[in-house]
């Protein structure tokens, strides 16, 4: 009779806990997270900090969705349309438009001292910052800083990375026609080149939004690289050797130094395995330091049904915990202060030059128009590098155009 009754409480036991899941289930609120298609690796590893968040927190579901292209063209027209995800990536250099159309939520009254905003670099967390408001939280950065490859330095009695500009031209001009039919592999794009412009005092965009690179201050950083190029021979760029990218180049032999960001490391290490190679700050241009830093932030739709549970999830994915297993690879870089340090990416052979170009770092960020100055600068400073007008000239075309292009989207 007892074995009977026990059975009886199982059986009655069993179909309560089964209720009580499909009710749990039924009740849990849905997030949609938006996000563009990254390596395998970065894919795998945020489903599974997705799965680590779901466990954490029962009652809500992630609905993980990749944009394979064109990815701010779907989520602009997505959020025209209301069909925009709840949370979504957001790039610092979209970020000024989006923030000033009254499109993303406000974060501030989400986030309590406990969250630790402090412990974010500034620089970052600037980016997506807007009338005292913060519309998102950064999820990881890069800067960038030189690759070069020991062999092809010791083969020109080379030991030490250069420090300065001038030291960085005179290793080029060693090193090329050497082991290395190139000593430097040059991305001319103005994603790699705002900081030479600010080297000297100039700057990119004005303080309204509008191109300001033609001024003969920010002409010197740029003046560099086209006497690199075109004087000197020293530097190619990824079209004259063939390849891809400046990864590529200087995985492939072609150049033997790059500048490049963190993920690079990765991709040497499983793609040419052979190459040796270490990492530096970039070189002082004009007595400064200077870098780029490209960053990527957890935005909330404002039209977001469920925003206590969208913030949830950010503060989870940009909390300590998360962060760290997000960063934890090494494929990308913390930005919280705290969790750099708990990784030791400040000590790491390969990533401190990388971690210390944060603090001086210009953002990848040029006003709410950006592809109108990035398109302009682009095109006519390769033109500028081929030799096919003066550099002065092309950087007016490209200042004259970009300007006329924003006032016309004003």
């Amino acid at each position: 009779m007892g074995l009977i009754i026990a059975i009886a409480i199982t059986i009655i036991g069993y179909h309560n806990l089964q209720s009580l899941n499909k009710s749990s289930a039924s009740t849990a609120v849905t997030i949609k997270l938006s996000g563009w298609e990254g390596s395998r690796v970065e894919q795998k590893l945020l489903r599974q900090v997705l799965q680590d968040f779901e466990a954490q927190h029962p009652t809500i579901k992630v609905k993980y969705e990749v944009i394979s292209d064109q990815y701010m063209d779907v989520i602009k027209t997505r959020l025209v349309g209301e069909a925009a995800p709840d949370v979504f990536y957001l790039d610092a250099l979209e970020a000024p438009f989006l923030m000033s159309q009254n499109i993303l939520e406000p974060l501030n009254a989400y986030i309590t001292p406990e969250f630790d905003l402090a412990d974010f670099e500034n620089t970052l967390l600037d980016s997506f910052k807007y009338q005292n408001e913060i519309y998102g939280l950064p999820k990881d950065y890069s800067t960038l800083a030189l690759f070069y490859n020991k062999k092809a330095f010791a083969a020109v009695g080379l030991s030490n990375p250069p420090t300065t500009w001038d030291e960085f031209r005179k290793y080029s001009q060693q090193l090329t026609g050497k082991l290395n039919r190139y000593g430097f592999g040059e991305t001319p794009e103005l994603a790699r080149q705002a900081y030479k412009v600010k080297a000297f005092g100039g700057q990119v965009v004005d303080q309204n939004g509008y191109a300001s690179f033609a001024n003969e201050v920010a002409l010197q950083g740029l003046q560099l690289v086209v006497d690199q190029y075109q004087k000197d021979r020293s530097s190619a760029q990824k079209s004259d050797v063939g390849t891809s990218s400046g990864s590529e180049m200087f995985g492939q032999g072609k150049v033997a130094m790059v500048i490049e960001g963190n993920w690079a490391i990765p991709y040497l290490t499983e793609t040419f395995p052979q190459i040796e190679f270490a990492t530096a700050e970039i070189p002082t241009i004009n007595n400064k330091k200077g870098t780029m830093v490209f960053t990527v932030a957890y935005v909330m739709n404002k039209q977001a049904q469920h925003k206590a549970e969208a913030w949830e999830l950010i503060s989870y994915l940009t909390g300590k915990e998360g962060m760290q297993k997000w960063t934890g690879t090494g494929f990308a870089l913390p930005t919280r202060k705290s969790v750099a340090e708990k990784l030791g990416y400040d000590q790491d052979p390969l990533r401190s030059p990388l971690v210390a170009g944060v603090n001086y770092a210009t953002p990848w960020q040029v006003g709410k128009y950006p592809a109108a100055i990035m398109n302009n600068f682009d095109n006519q400073f390769v033109s500028a590098l081929l030799g096919q007008q003066p550099l002065k000239q092309a950087m007016l075309r490209a200042q004259n155009e970009a300007n006329k292009q924003i006032k016309a989207m004003e």
